[in-house]
Protein backbone atom coordinates (compact mmCIF):
# COMPACT_ATOMS: atom_id res chain seq x y z
CA UNK A 1 0.00 0.00 0.00
CA UNK A 2 2.03 2.79 -1.39
CA UNK A 3 1.61 5.87 0.81
CA UNK A 4 3.53 9.81 0.46
CA UNK A 5 3.53 11.18 3.79
CA UNK A 6 5.13 9.88 6.60
CA UNK A 7 1.95 10.75 8.80
CA UNK A 8 -0.34 8.81 6.36
CA UNK A 9 2.05 5.76 6.72
CA UNK A 10 1.94 6.15 10.59
CA UNK A 11 -1.58 6.03 10.92
CA UNK A 12 -1.57 3.16 8.39
CA UNK A 13 0.64 1.52 10.33
CA UNK A 14 -1.77 1.71 12.96
CA UNK A 15 -4.38 1.03 12.06
CA UNK A 16 -3.02 -2.26 10.47
CA UNK A 17 -1.24 -3.09 14.18
CA UNK A 18 -4.88 -2.78 15.31
CA UNK A 19 -6.56 -4.62 12.93
CA UNK A 20 -4.51 -7.54 13.54
CA UNK A 21 -5.94 -7.74 17.11
CA UNK A 22 -9.82 -6.81 16.03
CA UNK A 23 -9.59 -3.83 17.30
CA UNK A 24 -11.25 -0.87 15.02
CA UNK A 25 -9.64 2.89 16.42
CA UNK A 26 -11.73 6.05 16.80
CA UNK A 27 -9.71 9.18 15.43
CA UNK A 28 -8.89 10.31 19.10
CA UNK A 29 -7.25 7.17 19.71
CA UNK A 30 -5.29 6.75 16.31
CA UNK A 31 -3.89 9.93 17.83
CA UNK A 32 -3.10 8.93 21.61
CA UNK A 33 -1.63 5.22 19.87
CA UNK A 34 0.09 6.34 16.50
CA UNK A 35 2.54 3.66 16.08
CA UNK A 36 5.81 4.02 14.43
CA UNK A 37 6.24 0.19 13.45
CA UNK A 38 10.28 0.42 13.25
CA UNK A 39 10.37 1.96 16.84
CA UNK A 40 12.54 4.75 15.43
CA UNK A 41 10.52 8.13 16.08
CA UNK A 42 11.46 11.64 14.08
CA UNK A 43 11.19 15.27 15.37
CA UNK A 44 8.17 15.37 13.02
CA UNK A 45 6.29 12.57 13.69
CA UNK A 46 4.01 13.93 16.99
CA UNK A 47 1.17 15.59 15.75
CA UNK A 48 -2.06 16.84 16.85
CA UNK A 49 -5.51 15.28 16.76
CA UNK A 50 -6.25 18.13 14.05
CA UNK A 51 -3.55 16.83 11.83
CA UNK A 52 -4.91 13.13 12.63
CA UNK A 53 -8.43 13.88 11.54
CA UNK A 54 -7.10 15.99 8.49
CA UNK A 55 -5.36 13.25 7.52
CA UNK A 56 -7.88 10.31 7.20
CA UNK A 57 -10.22 12.59 4.65
CA UNK A 58 -6.82 12.34 2.35
CA UNK A 59 -7.50 10.24 -0.37
CA UNK A 60 -3.87 8.28 0.02
CA UNK A 61 -5.20 6.72 3.44
CA UNK A 62 -9.50 6.43 2.45
CA UNK A 63 -8.51 4.32 -0.65
CA UNK A 64 -6.85 1.61 2.37
CA UNK A 65 -9.67 2.62 5.38
CA UNK A 66 -13.05 2.47 5.88
CA UNK A 67 -15.38 4.50 8.96
CA UNK A 68 -17.90 3.46 10.79
CA UNK A 69 -20.19 4.83 13.72
CA UNK A 70 -16.66 6.85 14.66
CA UNK A 71 -14.38 3.98 13.97
CA UNK A 72 -11.71 3.36 11.76
CA UNK A 73 -10.62 -0.15 9.83
CA UNK A 74 -9.24 -2.07 6.84
CA UNK A 75 -11.27 -2.20 3.98
CA UNK A 76 -13.83 -4.98 4.55
CA UNK A 77 -13.29 -5.19 8.26
CA UNK A 78 -16.94 -3.20 8.88
CA UNK A 79 -18.04 -5.97 11.04
CA UNK A 80 -15.08 -5.52 14.12
CA UNK A 81 -17.00 -2.29 15.07
CA UNK A 82 -20.37 -4.54 16.67
CA UNK A 83 -17.50 -6.64 17.36
CA UNK A 84 -15.28 -4.26 19.22
CA UNK A 85 -18.63 -2.26 20.78
CA UNK A 86 -19.66 -6.20 22.35
CA UNK A 87 -16.48 -6.01 23.62
CA UNK A 88 -16.64 -3.45 25.93
CA UNK A 89 -19.76 -4.28 27.33
CA UNK A 90 -17.87 -7.22 28.32
CA UNK A 91 -14.78 -5.16 29.75
CA UNK A 92 -17.06 -3.31 31.71
CA UNK A 93 -18.13 -6.33 33.71
CA UNK A 94 -15.00 -7.67 34.32
CA UNK A 95 -13.79 -4.40 35.44
CA UNK A 96 -16.12 -4.65 38.16
CA UNK A 97 -14.69 -7.85 39.03
CA UNK A 98 -10.87 -6.39 38.63
CA UNK A 99 -12.35 -3.34 41.13
CA UNK A 100 -13.41 -5.83 43.69
CA UNK A 101 -10.29 -7.88 44.20
CA UNK A 102 -8.33 -4.45 44.00
CA UNK A 103 -10.46 -3.33 46.70
CA UNK A 104 -8.88 -6.62 49.06
CA UNK A 105 -5.27 -6.37 47.63
CA UNK A 106 -4.75 -2.86 49.29
CA UNK A 107 -4.90 -4.91 52.84
CA UNK A 108 -2.43 -7.11 51.34
CA UNK A 109 1.50 -6.69 52.24
CA UNK A 110 3.95 -5.02 50.43
CA UNK A 111 1.45 -4.74 47.36
CA UNK A 112 2.53 -0.99 45.98
CA UNK A 113 -0.12 -1.21 43.08
CA UNK A 114 -2.41 -3.30 41.22
CA UNK A 115 -3.40 -2.30 37.24
CA UNK A 116 -5.27 -4.37 34.50
CA UNK A 117 -2.90 -5.46 31.26
CA UNK A 118 -4.32 -7.09 28.83
CA UNK A 119 -7.48 -7.33 26.57
CA UNK A 120 -9.85 -6.04 29.65
CA UNK A 121 -8.04 -2.87 29.90
CA UNK A 122 -7.75 -2.55 25.91
CA UNK A 123 -12.03 -3.22 26.55
CA UNK A 124 -11.27 -5.63 23.84
CA UNK A 125 -12.10 -9.16 25.68
CA UNK A 126 -14.32 -11.83 25.12
CA UNK A 127 -17.09 -13.29 27.02
CA UNK A 128 -14.68 -16.38 28.67
CA UNK A 129 -11.75 -14.13 29.01
CA UNK A 130 -9.64 -13.96 31.96
CA UNK A 131 -8.62 -10.33 33.75
CA UNK A 132 -4.90 -9.34 33.77
CA UNK A 133 -2.98 -7.97 36.66
CA UNK A 134 -0.12 -6.16 36.68
CA UNK A 135 1.22 -5.82 40.51
CA UNK A 136 3.97 -3.78 41.67
CA UNK A 137 5.43 -5.67 44.66
CA UNK A 138 7.78 -4.25 47.53
CA UNK A 139 11.47 -4.34 46.62
CA UNK A 140 13.19 -7.40 48.14
CA UNK A 141 9.94 -8.69 49.18
CA UNK A 142 8.43 -9.91 45.74
CA UNK A 143 8.35 -13.67 46.27
CA UNK A 144 6.74 -13.17 49.67
CA UNK A 145 4.26 -10.13 47.97
CA UNK A 146 3.48 -12.93 45.66
CA UNK A 147 2.59 -15.63 47.83
CA UNK A 148 0.39 -13.50 49.62
CA UNK A 149 -1.52 -11.72 46.86
CA UNK A 150 -2.26 -15.43 45.22
CA UNK A 151 -3.23 -16.60 48.51
CA UNK A 152 -5.89 -13.89 48.91
CA UNK A 153 -7.51 -13.97 45.14
CA UNK A 154 -7.54 -17.68 45.40
CA UNK A 155 -9.89 -16.89 48.61
CA UNK A 156 -12.17 -14.57 46.73
CA UNK A 157 -12.58 -17.18 44.73
CA UNK A 158 -11.30 -15.39 41.59
CA UNK A 159 -7.86 -17.05 40.94
CA UNK A 160 -7.63 -18.27 37.65
CA UNK A 161 -5.73 -21.99 37.61
CA UNK A 162 -6.45 -25.07 35.37
CA UNK A 163 -9.74 -24.97 33.37
CA UNK A 164 -11.15 -21.85 35.62
CA UNK A 165 -10.47 -19.10 33.15
CA UNK A 166 -13.37 -16.99 32.54
CA UNK A 167 -13.59 -13.80 34.56
CA UNK A 168 -10.80 -15.33 36.58
CA UNK A 169 -7.79 -13.01 37.72
CA UNK A 170 -4.90 -14.39 35.72
CA UNK A 171 -1.94 -13.17 37.62
CA UNK A 172 1.15 -13.93 35.42
CA UNK A 173 3.61 -10.43 36.29
CA UNK A 174 4.59 -8.90 39.27
CA UNK A 175 7.34 -5.87 39.03
CA UNK A 176 9.57 -5.01 41.96
CA UNK A 177 9.26 -1.28 43.22
CA UNK A 178 12.56 -0.11 42.54
CA UNK A 179 12.78 -1.81 38.84
CA UNK A 180 9.93 -0.68 37.39
CA UNK A 181 11.23 -0.30 34.01
CA UNK A 182 9.85 -3.02 31.44
CA UNK A 183 12.69 -5.48 30.60
CA UNK A 184 11.63 -6.94 27.10
CA UNK A 185 10.31 -3.81 24.94
CA UNK A 186 9.44 -3.78 21.49
CA UNK A 187 6.82 -2.74 19.46
CA UNK A 188 3.87 -5.37 21.09
CA UNK A 189 5.30 -4.35 24.88
CA UNK A 190 4.74 -0.48 23.45
CA UNK A 191 0.70 -1.50 22.68
CA UNK A 192 0.55 -3.52 25.71
CA UNK A 193 1.61 -1.23 28.41
CA UNK A 194 0.05 1.87 26.56
CA UNK A 195 -3.17 0.37 27.75
CA UNK A 196 -2.31 -0.14 31.24
CA UNK A 197 -5.35 0.51 33.68
CA UNK A 198 -5.03 1.35 37.28
CA UNK A 199 -6.40 0.46 39.56
CA UNK A 200 -4.70 0.66 42.85
CA UNK A 201 -2.01 2.66 44.07
CA UNK A 202 -1.59 5.73 41.79
CA UNK A 203 1.73 7.25 42.56
CA UNK A 204 3.63 3.61 41.75
CA UNK A 205 1.69 3.73 38.75
CA UNK A 206 2.74 7.46 38.32
CA UNK A 207 6.21 6.22 38.68
CA UNK A 208 5.82 3.14 36.42
CA UNK A 209 4.77 6.03 33.20
CA UNK A 210 8.07 8.05 34.02
CA UNK A 211 10.00 4.57 33.76
CA UNK A 212 8.52 3.08 30.69
CA UNK A 213 7.64 6.54 28.59
CA UNK A 214 11.20 6.70 26.44
CA UNK A 215 11.12 3.65 25.09
CA UNK A 216 7.33 3.67 24.44
CA UNK A 217 7.40 7.18 23.05
CA UNK A 218 9.50 5.93 20.73
CA UNK A 219 6.87 3.41 19.22
CA UNK A 220 3.88 5.53 20.40
CA UNK A 221 5.25 9.61 19.97
CA UNK A 222 1.81 10.58 20.73
CA UNK A 223 1.79 8.88 23.89
CA UNK A 224 1.68 9.20 27.64
CA UNK A 225 0.70 7.56 30.60
CA UNK A 226 -2.46 9.16 31.89
CA UNK A 227 -1.91 11.59 34.78
CA UNK A 228 -5.72 12.05 36.16
CA UNK A 229 -7.01 8.86 38.37
CA UNK A 230 -9.87 7.39 36.73
CA UNK A 231 -12.98 7.80 38.11
CA UNK A 232 -13.73 4.38 39.56
CA UNK A 233 -10.29 4.12 41.47
CA UNK A 234 -9.42 2.00 44.63
CA UNK A 235 -8.04 4.57 47.32
CA UNK A 236 -5.86 3.08 49.99
CA UNK A 237 -8.01 3.98 53.66
CA UNK A 238 -6.60 4.63 57.02
CA UNK A 239 -7.82 1.39 57.91
CA UNK A 240 -6.14 -0.67 55.27
CA UNK A 241 -2.88 1.10 55.30
CA UNK A 242 -2.82 0.76 59.28
CA UNK A 243 -3.44 -3.12 58.52
CA UNK A 244 -0.63 -3.63 55.86
CA UNK A 245 1.94 -1.86 57.98
CA UNK A 246 1.38 -3.50 61.22
CA UNK A 247 1.80 -7.02 58.80
CA UNK A 248 4.37 -5.86 57.08
CA UNK A 249 6.10 -4.96 60.43
CA UNK A 250 5.31 -8.51 61.71
CA UNK A 251 6.62 -10.28 58.85
CA UNK A 252 9.79 -8.45 59.45
CA UNK A 253 10.21 -9.44 62.99
CA UNK A 254 9.64 -12.88 61.68
CA UNK A 255 12.78 -12.76 59.79
CA UNK A 256 10.98 -10.90 56.45
CA UNK A 257 14.38 -11.56 54.40
CA UNK A 258 14.91 -15.32 55.56
CA UNK A 259 11.13 -15.85 54.52
CA UNK A 260 11.67 -14.44 51.34
CA UNK A 261 14.86 -16.30 50.27
CA UNK A 262 12.80 -19.54 51.65
CA UNK A 263 10.10 -18.68 48.96
CA UNK A 264 12.29 -17.93 46.32
CA UNK A 265 13.84 -21.36 46.28
CA UNK A 266 10.90 -23.01 46.71
CA UNK A 267 8.74 -21.19 44.18
CA UNK A 268 11.80 -21.04 41.73
CA UNK A 269 12.21 -24.90 42.24
CA UNK A 270 8.26 -24.70 41.11
CA UNK A 271 8.52 -22.85 38.68
CA UNK A 272 11.29 -24.84 36.87
CA UNK A 273 9.34 -27.70 36.84
CA UNK A 274 6.36 -26.76 35.37
CA UNK A 275 6.41 -27.84 31.60
CA UNK A 276 4.86 -24.54 30.81
CA UNK A 277 7.87 -22.84 31.65
CA UNK A 278 9.95 -24.24 28.81
CA UNK A 279 7.12 -24.04 26.34
CA UNK A 280 8.89 -22.61 22.77
CA UNK A 281 7.95 -18.72 22.11
CA UNK A 282 6.71 -18.07 25.68
CA UNK A 283 8.12 -15.67 28.09
CA UNK A 284 8.68 -16.57 30.82
CA UNK A 285 11.57 -14.44 33.54
CA UNK A 286 11.89 -15.55 37.18
CA UNK A 287 13.91 -13.20 39.68
CA UNK A 288 13.99 -10.71 42.41
CA UNK A 289 12.95 -7.60 40.27
CA UNK A 290 10.41 -9.42 37.37
CA UNK A 291 8.24 -12.43 37.66
CA UNK A 292 6.49 -12.91 34.29
CA UNK A 293 4.53 -15.72 32.59
CA UNK A 294 3.74 -16.13 29.40
CA UNK A 295 3.64 -19.15 28.54
CA UNK A 296 1.41 -18.39 25.42
CA UNK A 297 1.86 -14.35 24.37
CA UNK A 298 -1.07 -13.40 22.16
CA UNK A 299 1.66 -11.77 20.08
CA UNK A 300 5.31 -12.53 20.20
CA UNK A 301 8.70 -10.24 19.11
CA UNK A 302 8.89 -12.49 16.01
CA UNK A 303 5.60 -11.56 14.87
CA UNK A 304 6.06 -7.84 15.41
CA UNK A 305 9.10 -8.18 13.14
CA UNK A 306 7.22 -10.04 10.68
CA UNK A 307 4.49 -6.70 11.32
CA UNK A 308 7.42 -4.31 10.35
CA UNK A 309 8.93 -6.02 7.76
CA UNK A 310 5.42 -6.91 5.60
CA UNK A 311 4.98 -2.77 6.13
CA UNK A 312 8.28 -1.69 4.19
CA UNK A 313 8.00 -4.69 1.32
Amino acid sequence: MPVQSRLSKNILNTISYYDILDFPLTSLEIWKYLTVADGEVMDNDKCSLGDIVEALEAEEITKHIEEYRGFYFLRGRKELVERRIEKDKNSIEKYKIAQKVAEWLRFVPYVRMVALAGTVAMKNCEPESDIDFLVALESGRIWTGRLLVTGMVHILGKRRYGDKIRDRICLNHYIATQSLEIKKKGLFAAGEYSFLYPLLGFDFYEEFGKSNRQWIGGYKPNYSFDEIKPFRYVEATHASRVLQNGLERLINFLGGTRIETWLKKKQTARIEKNPLTHKAGGYIEYNDDNLVFLPEPRLDEEFTKNFVKGLES
